[in-house]
């Protein structure tokens, strides 16, 4: 990586009070979902129930 992005990202870190490592994830996270390339996390269901009942 190049040193001034790390300088960068290792600012922006610390102004968002987060390791650069975890600033690295949350602007991955969000990039990936701007992209529309992630999943949707489907509803949580209780525990045991496989689905919906058709009514």
């Amino acid at each position: 990586m190049d040193d001034a992005l790390y300088a960068a990202l290792e600012k922006w870190a610390a102004d968002d009070l987060r390791s650069v490592n975890a600033q690295m994830e949350f602007l991955l996270k969000d990039s990936v979902r701007k992209a529309g390339r992630q999943k949707q996390p489907e509803e949580s269901k209780p525990e045991g129930v496989l689905s919906e009942p058709n009514v």
